[in-house]
């Protein structure tokens, strides 16, 4: 059994990180936005305060310098790369695809393609395959305004070969479901206390998701 702390949408906020620790998890997963468009010095001395592996990502509000950041900190970036845990298997991809505001780190749905496809022709097939980035799937709780959906197509794509999608991005489409055979978790924005607490057990799909606030 493993227990994974997912986070997402700090957009600078680090103050509720103890309470977040307080959870006792083995894992934390990071899935963007760890800045409101910058500045990328103060995450190296947040990420300094996990006391448990840590798995990050940028999201769209990141600066595109915040991978540097990310690689030359205490935290494991996964943007266009995969990693391998007992059985489970990680794999990352940060920003979003293009939204109406312009923010940093977006990219055309041809380069969500190109960075992901990369990072899975080095992934190993596992109990657990996991997908961690910023967007969420198209038509999977990326829902905005009037019924609208802003997901990513290449995410959607993808999904099927994970049984688990932690996103982030969409800060109202707090929730966790399944959509063919997949769950997919956005846990709410962490600048708000927001998280999920994931439960990987021994077999195939054995996954609980508890949604939090703390």
């Amino acid at each position: 059994m493993m227990k994974i702390l997912l986070l997402t949408d700090l957009h600078g906020q680090y103050g509720k990180l103890g309470s977040f620790l307080e959870l006792e998890p083995d894992l934390a997963f990071i899935a963007g936005d760890l800045t409101d468009m910058g500045p990328c010095e103060p995450v190296k001395e947040f990420l300094e305060e996990f006391n448990v592996p840590c798995f990050a990502i940028p999201g769209n509000c990141d600066p595109k310098e915040i991978v540097d950041t990310l690689e030359d900190s205490d935290a494991i970036c996964l943007h266009g790369a995969s990693m391998t845990i007992g059985n489970v298997t990680i794999t990352g991809v940060g920003g979003s695809n293009p939204t109406p505001f312009k923010t940093p780190f977006e990219l055309k749905e041809e380069e969500i393609e190109k960075v992901l496809s990369a990072a899975e022709a080095h992934a190993t097939q596992n109990v657990h395959n996991i997908l961690l980035c910023h967007a969420p799937p198209f038509e999977t709780l990326d829902v905005i305004g009037d019924n609208v959906h802003v997901g990513s197509t290449t995410l959607r794509e993808h999904m099927k070969k994970y049984s688990l999608v932690c996103c982030g991005h969409i800060h109202e489409a707090i929730g966790s479901i399944e959509v063919d055979g997949t769950k997919v978790v956005n846990p709410g924005p962490a600048s708000q206390g927001c998280c999920a607490l994931i439960t990987l057990g021994d077999e195939y799909k054995d996954i609980e998701v508890e949604l939090l606030k703390v």
